[in-house]
């Protein structure tokens, strides 16, 4: 593999059997053999893609992907039939159609910024079986929307997030460590313009980005209150500069007077501090205007939160209206009312219920005392209508003896009579 790339060689790269076919240039017919076809296809394909992300470009062209994938001196042959498949498939496209298919707003901008040259073959040529140009670039979709994916993090995670605008130069020095080169960057600003989440325009002469800002579903038109603040950015950040230079100088004219009357020099030393009370004269009239620019801008940024709060009160307003459209307290006394009553008639139906069980059980009960009445009388050896055992000695009396039965000696209370013979 060429040794101008830093990709990670596939783990089959030193099978030769295996490379010499990956080599070969593709079959004029796919349908010959299909699965060899695509095997290749697929391993070209990932290879390609995988050369770009390690590199850490969006964009790719043959003459490159020959000197990247060389080996052995050799280069291979079916490249070109790769990208062919990839554009068929949408995996990669030219960069000037990229361009082209963002607003029209941004069509010149876009072309003019990143050079593309006007190209004399057509992308039916390209889809066709036409020769593909060793110098034309292509777009790795996949690859551009990680890297305007990561641009818009890096953004959202910086000193400048509270800033919609930025100027075209902040923002390759912000992106340096997520985009090797400008091209990459615009590559990745095009995909978020096609994305609705920036907008490129032209202040005088320079190139200014609008971000979309967080809860915004797309990004704004560049209005003239965007101009204003801006501006005023970029006056605090040159006054800024300003006064922090001019207090360097006033240091430096502190020192040089030092210096000077240490060595005797008393009239040069005065000279040198009455220029260090002008510099820091002019320093504090630069520093006067800075705290008036950074209070314009304070302001400015608390009626923005005004009013969005304002914003946020009136959709709460109307929310709350559509949800109390039908609601009167008339109604709501009418609903309470209906709840008591319908409480009240639950409370009166569970206490039915509960009576109607206790009285089956005492009904249950009686019925058991009753049944073990009934058993009680039922019993074989109970005798009713006895007289009671006498407590006294028994005396002789002279009674009729029953008919047909013989009277005998009472010996014991318990016996009965029995039935003569």
């Amino acid at each position: 593999m060429s040794n101008s790339t830093e990709m990670t060689p596939p783990p089959d790269w030193d099978d030769d059997e295996r490379m010499n076919f990956m080599f070969s240039d593709f079959k004029e017919n796919r349908d010959v053999n299909t699965t060899d076809w695509d095997s290749k296809m697929d391993f070209w394909t990932a290879l390609v893609v995988k050369s770009c992300r390690d590199r850490g470009t969006v964009c790719v062209n043959l003459q490159e992907l020959n000197k990247t994938f060389r080996r052995k001196e050799k280069s291979p042959l079916g490249l070109a039939t790769v990208l062919q498949s990839m554009a068929r498939c949408g995996k990669i496209q030219r960069e000037s159609e990229f361009a082209a298919n963002v607003d029209c707003g941004w069509l010149s901008w876009g072309v003019g910024l990143l050079l593309v040259k006007p190209l004399k073959w057509t992308f039916s040529t390209l889809l066709g079986s036409g020769r593909v140009p060793l110098e034309e670039s292509f777009v790795v979709i996949e690859l551009v929307k990680e890297k305007a994916t990561e641009l818009l993090r890096v953004y959202r995670s910086s000193e400048f997030a509270s800033r919609s605008i930025l100027s075209f130069q902040e923002l390759c020095a912000l992106s340096s460590d997520v985009c090797v080169d400008e091209s990459t960057m615009c590559m990745a600003l095009l995909q978020l313009q096609r994305d609705k989440q920036v907008m490129v325009s032209l202040h005088e002469g320079e190139k200014i980005v609008k971000f979309s800002q967080p809860g915004q579903d797309r990004v704004s038109t560049v209005s003239d209150v965007d101009i204003g603040i801006y501006q005023l950015q970029r006056s605090e950040k040159l006054l800024g500069e300003r006064v922090e230079k001019l207090g360097l100088e006033a240091d430096k004219c502190r020192e040089e007077a030092k210096l000077l009357l240490s060595e005797g020099k008393k009239s040069q030393a005065l000279r040198c501090l009455r220029g260090r009370k002008r510099v820091e004269k002019r320093a504090d009239n630069l520093f006067a205007k800075l705290e008036t620019i950074r209070g314009i801008l304070d302001r400015i940024a608390q009626s923005q939160t005004d009013k969005m709060v304002m914003q946020a009160y009136q959709a709460g307003v109307s929310a709350l209206r559509l949800s109390l459209k039908d609601v009167t307290v008339e109604r709501a006394e009418n609903l309470v009312d209906q709840i008591q009553e319908l409480c009240d008639t639950q409370d009166e139906v569970n206490q039915t219920i509960s009576t109607g069980v206790t009285g089956a059980d005492e009904d249950t009960d009686e019925l058991e005392e009753e049944l073990k009445s009934l058993l009680d009388e039922s019993k074989p050896d109970s005798i009713s209508g006895l007289p009671e055992v006498p407590t006294k000695p028994l005396r002789p009396s002279r009674e009729p003896s029953l008919p047909g039965y013989q009277q005998k000696k009472i010996t014991s209370p318990a016996k009965r009579l029995e039935p003569a013979q």
